[in-house]
């Protein structure tokens, strides 16, 4: 981490998990025991049907709420899906985009590029997947395919904008199999990562994006991957549905830096 330039995020992904009445149930556990430092930004995505419960059971708090998904149509005859002025009105502040899980669902780079617009235009901070397989990993192919998600993704991203989109490397490999990259592996692919946005806009927006670590990061594993440089928080799968882990790796991001 490297709160000089950045900020450091801490964002939950609750997956297809809880209910309405157990988002309730979850807030209210989590308020008793938060850290009182604010050096991290704290992020829970959940359900759509969630939202609501978890936007007013934490409203006087700094947690913000996001979505999961979002379509990147304003309005439209689009069955199931929910529009990022939907999110807005229902008090989300973030949106996951591009998890490995809805590109496994038919979710191209192009699809992932039109939410990030849309999220963008609507005052949203979306929170942008990328991350490769084992195949692609064992090929030696991890910093191209990574390097072509960030540039697909980001496409008609205005410099103005940029430092508003967070980015989450994502291993697929790594996702719900109790497997973690080493803390030296996820620093190399997130300092390759911030090596492309420098390329794309400048040294300045490349120092202030945060780039969060996600793939079974947990309370064990947490402090010593955010200890590294380039690694700007996580985003937390299995361990943010249990408000004690999910604490323990709030904890671990306020650790001192140098």
């Amino acid at each position: 981490m490297n709160r000089k330039y950045r900020k450091t995020v801490i964002a939950g992904n609750w997956k297809m998990n809880k209910t309405p009445s157990e988002t309730k149930e979850f807030m209210a556990q989590l308020k008793t025991i938060m850290p009182k430092g604010r050096w991290c930004d704290i992020a829970l995505c959940v359900p759509a049907v969630c939202i609501p419960a978890a936007v007013r059971a934490m409203r006087e708090t700094r947690v913000g709420i996001g979505a999961e998904n979002c379509n990147a149509n304003a309005s439209g005859a689009y069955t199931g899906e929910i529009a990022t002025n939907m999110l807005v009105d229902a008090g989300c502040k973030y949106v996951i985009i591009g998890h490995s899980e809805r590109r496994a669902m038919g979710e191209t780079d192009a699809d992932v590029n039109a939410k990030v617009l849309a999220a963008l235009e609507a005052g949203l901070t979306p929170i942008m997947c990328c991350g490769e397989s084992l195949e692609q990993r064992e090929a030696g192919i991890t910093d191209e395919w990574i390097a072509m998600q960030i540039k697909l993704g980001l496409q008609g991203v205005a410099e103005d904008k940029i430092r508003k989109v967070i980015i989450a490397y994502e291993p697929i490999w790594a996702i719900g199999t109790g497997r973690t990259a080493t803390p030296e592996q996820a620093e190399e692919v997130c300092e390759n990562i911030r090596t492309v946005v420098r390329k794309l806009y400048s040294s300045k927006h490349a120092r202030a994006i945060s780039i969060l670590y996600g793939g079974s990061m947990n309370e064990k594993n947490a402090f010593e991957l955010l200890a590294q440089p380039d690694i700007d928080g996580g985003l937390i799968g299995g361990a943010s549905l249990v408000p004690e882990k999910f604490v323990k790796i709030i904890e671990a991001a306020n650790q001192p830096t140098v």
